[in-house]
């Protein structure tokens, strides 16, 4: 059978592109890799217990903002969406000082100027920008860390501004402003939990999927693309198995992508070379705790917990853990939480080491490893929650090796390829290739995290509407 639409990879992307195409009456195909669909929002099993892998929490689902009408159109909306504390969804701590990010841009604005009363005016003027962002070509040349520093005198509000953006990489040398401010300002306007996990969202996705005629089948790694006449044609599996379709959507990373294609007349080589040199952004280690019954008592926020006042910088740092963001698990009944996932940046130096070996292979050496950067996070998140450490019943670890065997994310990168403000047409991507009927999608092109992919997804199926069959 020949598909109207193949789709590889079954992230959030290429689950949004399978849906909304299967729903306008396009035979479609999704194949993945795994076991199950999901990519980064899949979620695991341990016990009688799910853990996720990617999906911590939201910005912008209240009605007329920014991801309520694109999840309204998948179905997403009736999920049991959980929002977090108005008065502080995340609480930042540097040194021995807290600060409360409040919901709303004026109130945003007002909270932080307690603390900073000199700085009123510049944050007025960055809660004004983030509440009408300025379109991608007039910011996306513009450094974060450039504009922060031009707006604001105080170092420790820019700290604290930047707090909670350990859900992207800071790069004070390249990171657009475009990026910066699209990460912030949806959580401003309202911040949002699952309560369950993001298999809640890849569940009503695929169900929707195979509701409207969509095929969804797993255990399928593409392992080459044929071009026949300056078209994709094929997908071939390491299974032997082979798929037709008159459009293919990708959804894993680009570079991986392009070494599917062995042989195009027009795929240049200059164009493989720009790809493959594109560098990519940090993974991160991951330490997902299960609590002994009633010992904390659920907290509606993040906190983000840094050693000291350098937040676009202590993740180069590899003399230990200088932050860690903690989130904490909906209960599923009671007010204590029985799970916090504990997230820090891991610098590839600190586990190149392991860079060769496999999931479950790594050896002893690794294992301790693990375990000194866990108790480094746990320390640090004492800070915060004092006696963290003799709460834990459990404990799970992922590191970006991890993340790399699942995802297949170049050395584990948790958001893709890294974004440069000094050169935008180089790391922003577009959807399209130079094959016309192969498109991309997924957190690579130019902004990641779950409002990101989504707008990704949605901008890849604006352009798959203009490909005539």
């Amino acid at each position: 059978m020949k598909y109207d639409v193949v789709i590889i990879g079954s992230g959030l992307g290429g689950l949004i592109c399978a849906r909304q195409l299967a729903q306008s009456g396009r035979s479609v195909l999704v194949l993945e890799r795994h076991a199950q669909p999901g990519g980064c929002l899949q979620s695991y099993r341990r016990g009688d217990m799910d853990f996720d892998t990617g999906l911590h929490y939201v910005g912008g689902l209240a009605e007329g903002q920014p991801l309520h009408e694109a999840f309204e159109k998948l179905g997403l909306m009736g999920l049991p969406w959980h929002r977090l504390d108005a008065n502080g969804f995340d609480q930042i701590t540097i040194g021995k000082k807290t600060f409360p990010l409040a919901e709303g841009f004026d109130r945003f604005a007002a909270v932080l100027g307690e603390y900073f009363p000199n700085e009123k005016d510049g944050l007025s003027q960055y809660v004004k920008m983030l509440e009408h962002l300025p379109p991608m070509e007039e910011i996306s040349q513009v450094g974060a860390y450039d504009y922060l520093k031009s707006l604001f005198h105080d170092p420790l509000l820019i700290n604290v501004l930047s707090g909670t953006a350990m859900k992207m990489e800071l790069r004070r040398e390249s990171l657009p402003l475009f990026n910066f401010t699209h990460s912030m300002s949806s959580y401003i306007q309202s911040s949002w939990r699952l309560k369950g996990g993001g298999d809640l969202i890849v569940g009503s996705l695929t169900k929707d999927i195979k509701d409207f005629g969509g095929e969804i089948v797993c255990r399928a790694e593409v392992q080459e693309l044929v071009e026949k006449g300056g078209r994709i044609v094929t997908a071939k599996c390491a299974d032997g198995k082979t798929y037709e379709g008159t459009i293919f959507i990708s959804d894993a990373h680009p570079q991986l992508t392009f070494s599917w294609i062995k042989e195009s007349y027009l795929l240049k080589g200059i164009f493989r070379r720009r790809i493959n040199a594109l560098e990519n952004t940090f993974g991160v280690f991951t330490a997902s705790l299960v609590l002994k019954p009633d010992t904390l008592p659920y907290f509606n926020h993040n906190k983000y917990v840094y050693r000291k006042a350098n937040v676009w910088t202590f993740g180069e740092d590899i003399g230990g853990v200088g932050g860690v963001m903690v989130s904490c698990r909906v209960p599923e009944s009671g007010d204590y939480a029985r799970q916090v996932d504990l997230l820090t940046p891991m610098p590839e130096v600190l586990y190149k080491a392991w860079e060769n070996t496999k999931v479950g292979r790594r050896g002893e050496a690794y294992e301790q490893h693990k375990k000194y950067v866990t108790n480094e996070c746990i320390r640090l998140a004492e800070r915060v929650l004092p006696g963290l450490r003799d709460m834990i019943e459990k404990r799970y670890i992922s590191t970006p090796l991890t993340w790399r065997d699942y995802t297949l994310s170049p050395c584990g990168s948790a958001f893709g390829i890294r974004k440069d403000y000094r050169q935008p047409l180089l790391t922003m991507l577009s959807p399209k290739t130079p094959i016309p009927n192969l498109f991309l999608t997924g957190q690579s092109l130019v902004l990641h995290g779950l409002e990101g992919v989504t707008m990704t997804a949605f901008n890849t199926l604006e352009e798959v509407k203009k490909i005539r069959n």
